[in-house]
């Protein structure tokens, strides 16, 4: 293990749910500097590895976290952006994807979206709405 891998993977351990440029800021703090490509590099060796966790979101930048092994999913606030970690379904894998479609599934994706508690009690228009 590199200095770079031991960093990267403090940071996407301690700072979940970061963009590559933010955990290169972070690093390089803690290393009093990285270049861009070693923790791009780093990055997908780790994910590789299945010590990180690539999160693909619509219209956002990838993010990273070291939480992997797990069944656990994320909900998205559509207003401010903010990701936080759910528990995943039991079980992990509805009968029907495999029973209905033959697959063999290797991993289950499900992102949430809605709006956090903080964006909920400043958007009047939920107050507004007819009873």
């Amino acid at each position: 293990m590199t200095r770079p891998r031991v960093a990267v993977l403090s940071v996407i351990h301690e700072v979940p749910h970061q963009d590559a440029g933010t955990i290169i800021r972070l690093v390089g703090e803690r290393l009093g500097g990285v270049s861009t490509q070693a923790v791009y590099g780093v990055l997908n060796v780790l994910v590789e590895a299945h010590l990180a966790r690539r999160i693909d979101l619509p219209g956002s930048a990838a993010l990273y976290e070291g939480q992997t092994g797990d069944d656990h999913q994320h909900v998205v606030c559509r207003s401010c952006g903010v990701i936080t970690d759910v528990e995943g379904p039991q079980g992990g894998v509805p009968p029907t994807a495999t029973a209905d479609h033959g697959f063999k599934i290797d991993e289950v994706n499900v992102t949430y979206w809605g709006l956090c508690p903080e964006c909920q009690a400043g958007d009047l228009s939920t107050d507004l709405a007819p009873a």
